[in-house]
């Protein structure tokens, strides 16, 4: 009998492979038994937890579609997972008690910047095959870095599909640009607004915010009054999110809010006071997570969710990062199914090797000295308030 995973059961366990028959799941069985341990570094509490309560559910879907398809050649997937609460001295003695104590083969996470801005030279040291969806430019670095791997797009990718829809397509001359008071939200909003400056844009007003301020008028009255024409929004956190958009609306102040994925995470509809709160805003998307007029997403992504019906909760999260986390656990299972073992060598040698492996999420490509490995071309702004079982529709102005 199948449990649904929702935003308050966790659970530990694993993912199944996406598509088990494509990935060529059916090799011969590998010699080892023991189980095929992935360390998943989770910020399940905490004022940043909105993004792996979704992660969580794509792990723990995809270790136990594996596990109960018979396992990796006869091995089971099992998922060690430590809740870090978004705190970078909890993430760091968590990913040493993995490397030395726990002897995991491969680390997934942290989920967080800020987190993982204090653990990849950690791993880079234990030579530890890790796969994140961490935007910061510098985690990545196959020199510095050769076993650390970026899943999702990069905070340049991220930049340029923001930058080019506020001021393209919202004609914006003048932002406001706002992050929080993490290592992430600190770095995000600096790479931001550089970028707008480069482009010929005003950054008229920029702040960096506690994701636990209550009120938020005053920040808001400084964009306002310094002629903000969209705010740029680089935070994770959905209470600190709800709360600039119950401002907005309290201000009667009709400027669009333009950012980061959170800007569309259900929990903003369960923390406005109004639904209307949460129109003209616009969050990063993906088109593998857009559906077009016809109201469907791409084949692919249309299969996972029939695969998720009645098992996954989807209507309260991101379908990107279910999605995303499902990939990264089967990347792992891949590399072992592939190689026949669970080396740090082994797994790191065949991501190295990867072109345009197909995900749910996206086509993923790696080399050597290449480590980004999400297509930038699938990078799009969406609807936030349009979801639907986790997917958006595309942002008004694209084709």
């Amino acid at each position: 009998m199948s449990r649904m995973i929702t935003r308050r059961g966790f659970a530990l366990g694993g993912t199944g492979l996406a598509a088990a028959s494509g990935l060529g799941l059916a090799a011969p069985a590998l010699a080892q038994s023991e189980p095929i341990r992935i360390g998943w570094l989770a910020a399940l509490t905490g004022p940043s937890s909105a993004p792996a309560i979704g992660f969580n559910r794509g792990v723990v879907w995809a270790a136990e579609a594996i596990n109960g398809a018979g396992g990796i050649g006869g091995r089971k997937v099992e998922i060690v997972t430590r809740d870090t609460q978004g705190d970078p001295t909890k993430a760091v003695n968590a990913t040493q008690e993995m490397i030395s104590q726990l002897k995991v083969h491969a680390i997934w996470g942290p989920t967080n910047s800020g987190e993982s801005l204090a653990t990849t030279a950690i791993m880079a040291r234990g030579k530890m095959p890790n796969i994140h969806p961490c935007v910061v430019n510098s985690l990545i670095d196959p020199k510095k870095y050769p076993n650390a791997f970026r899943i999702a797009p990069s905070n340049t990718q991220w930049d340029d599909a923001v930058r080019n829809y506020a001021t393209k397509v919202a004609k914006a001359k003048k932002v406001a640009v706002i992050g929080d008071t993490t290592g992430y939200g600190v770095t995000a909003a600096n790479d931001s607004a550089a970028g707008f400056q480069k482009d010929g844009a005003e950054v008229v007003y920029k702040a960096n915010i506690d994701a636990t301020q209550p009120d938020m008028t005053p920040d808001m009255l400084r964009a306002r009054n310094a002629g903000a024409e969209a705010i740029i929004i680089w935070s994770v956190s959905t209470g600190m999110i709800a709360r600039l958009l119950n401002t907005r609306a309290k201000m009667g102040w009709d400027v669009p809010f333009i950012g980061h994925p959170s800007l569309s995470s259900g929990e903003i509809g369960q923390l406005i006071d109004k639904p209307e709160n949460w129109k003209k805003v616009y969050a990063i998307g993906y088109r593998s997570c857009s559906y077009g007029a016809d109201g469907k997403l791409p084949p692919r992504s249309e299969e996972l969710v029939q695969k998720l019906q009645g098992k996954v909760a989807l209507q309260d999260t991101l379908f990107w990062w279910i999605a995303c986390a499902i990939d990264a656990v089967n990347l792992v299972a891949d590399a072992v199914k592939a190689t026949g073992s669970t080396s740090n060598e082994a797994i790191i040698k065949h991501w190295n090797g990867l072109q345009a492996w197909p995900g749910y999420y996206g086509d993923y490509s790696y080399t050597a000295e290449q480590h980004n490995g999400y297509p930038g071309q699938d990078v799009v702004m969406s609807d936030a308030s349009s979801g639907r079982n986790g997917t958006f529709a595309l942002a008004p102005g694209y084709g």
